[in-house]
């Protein structure tokens, strides 16, 4: 059985919606409240949260869930540098972590599931989720590869460290539609 541990990278700027979108509420429910329920619902555990702007009003909205928060001082830099972070926050027994962002909102607690049972029955290095021929997070990681993505630096989420092991990826395909994130408020508008 492996041992995942989940990273919900939450700390960017929402610079082109104009204020935090993770606060905004969809269902009656905060973004960010929404996806670390449906991590967590998925069996991640412990799920490290990466806060970054606003972080006590992001912490705030998820009061009640069993998470584990890093900040990152880093707000306005790159992906890579929340990923960094979530990775320092893991247990040294965690076997891998599957990496999330907070506001993919078709990110399903199944589709979590489903990375994870991949895992389970699989000796990939990575279970990698594709939405037409998009890879995008939910991304599992063993461990054997979290020193190459302490190393990548950048915007992607690991992507560098996937397209260098594609002959040891597993690949589970997803709607396109499920890739859909919230930058803008036309975006949030069109859920």
């Amino acid at each position: 059985m492996c041992r995942a541990a989940g990273i919900m990278l939450a700390a960017g700027e929402s610079r082109r919606m104009g204020t935090n979108k993770l606060l905004l509420r969809l269902a009656g429910e905060p973004l960010v409240r929404r996806a670390c329920r449906r991590a967590l619902a998925a069996g991640l555990h412990p799920l490290i949260v990466v806060l970054g702007h606003e972080p006590e009003r992001v912490r705030e909205a998820l009061t009640g869930l069993d998470c584990r928060f890093v900040v990152n001082p880093a707000v306005g830099g790159p992906m890579s540098s929340s990923l960094h972070r979530g990775l320092e926050g893991l247990p040294t027994d965690v076997e891998a972590a599957v990496i999330m962002l907070a506001d993919m909102v078709h990110v399903t607690e199944d589709m979590v599931r489903a990375v994870m049972v991949a895992a389970q029955t699989s000796a990939a290095l990575l279970v990698s989720s594709r939405y037409g021929k998009t890879l995008a997070p939910p991304v599992l990681f063993r461990r054997a590869l979290f020193g190459e993505l302490r190393a990548s630096t950048g915007e992607g989420c690991g992507k560098v460290v996937v397209e260098q092991h594609r002959e040891h990826t597993l690949y589970l395909d997803w709607p396109r539609g499920a890739l859909m994130d919230v930058d803008t408020p036309e975006e949030f508008a069109q859920l």
